[in-house]
């Protein structure tokens, strides 16, 4: 049996191969692609940031992913603060699509068709749904502490029939601003909704927000994103490789330390009391 305690550890360092990037305007469509610097036949996942913010301020994050084998695409689009979502969305598939169709780095890199993913943040949690929804090849999808978008990813989730992973925080489990629990319900295929502890919904977005002085967004939680990045890409590397020693990554029944699988068909815990300012901040964000 695979040492759970251990695979975590790892997967929270960056991996073994050195990380090339990129412009994806060069193919048309704002944003930036990380890539390993080298290799065949390999994952790619198109990752869909959240509200206010940009794939800089994910940067350590789609490089961890890239350090790990798995090709990152990332638009840089819909980053104001009235965003149309669909458009977002359609902009995720595109971003696919240039993985798959676009050399990529030297001449050395190139992705299979049936190993794709697509992921995303807050606003792109939601976002990377819409866009999964309309594609039946996706592998993987994982959402990070998802937050509301129009139309709602639960309309659409039925459609989705590759497995998801739902991050939320405890703090969160079902509000105005963020349910996890709703959208974890509402797959047609396998999803593990977890929780991560003592996190919050923007703990994993690098760099000053644009609201954070008046206390919305929230500051970076280094442990939040250190236990998320090994949560992702343990289940990346596991559904969109086929690597059985990350199968646990995917499991509802795994015990993983620092996080929480939760039934959404059940009552949710109580969430942690916390601070007047959080409070005010995990209300307006989004």
């Amino acid at each position: 049996m695979p040492n759970t305690k251990k695979l975590v550890s790892d997967l929270s360092k960056p991996g073994p191969h050195r990380v090339l990037r990129g412009d994806l305007a060069l193919a048309g469509l704002p944003g930036v692609v990380y890539t390993p610097a080298e290799g065949l036949n390999l994952p790619a996942v198109a990752f869909a940031h959240g509200w206010l913010v940009g794939p800089a301020n994910y940067d350590k994050t789609l490089r961890h992913l890239a350090s790990w084998g798995i090709v990152v695409a990332a638009p840089g689009t819909e980053r104001g603060p009235i965003p149309s979502h669909i458009n977002f969305a359609n902009d995720v598939s595109v971003a696919l699509d240039i993985c798959t169709g676009v050399r990529l780095g030297p001449g050395q890199i190139s992705v299979r068709q049936d190993r794709l993913g697509v992921v995303g943040h807050g606003m792109g949690a939601g976002v990377a749904v819409l866009a999964a929804a309309r594609r039946p090849e996706i592998a993987a999808l994982a959402c990070l502490f998802p937050a509301p978008t129009a139309p709602t990813a639960e309309s659409v989730a039925a459609d989705v029939k590759s497995p998801a992973l739902v991050v939320g925080s405890p703090l969160e489990l079902v509000s105005m601003a963020s349910d996890p629990v709703e959208l974890a319900a509402s797959f047609a295929g396998h999803a593990v909704l977890r929780t991560v502890t003592k996190s919050s919904r923007d703990g994993m977005v690098e760099g000053r927000r644009l609201l954070g002085k008046i206390g919305v967004g929230g500051d970076f939680e280094k442990k939040t994103a250190k236990t998320v990045r090994a949560l992702l890409t343990g289940f990346l590397l596991f559904h969109l490789t086929g690597g059985d020693a990350y199968a646990e990554f995917s499991d509802a029944e795994a015990e993983i330390k620092k996080t929480l699988v939760l039934d959404p068909s059940q009552p949710m815990p109580a969430p942690p009391k916390k601070s007047g300012i959080r409070q005010v901040s995990q209300l307006l964000g989004r």
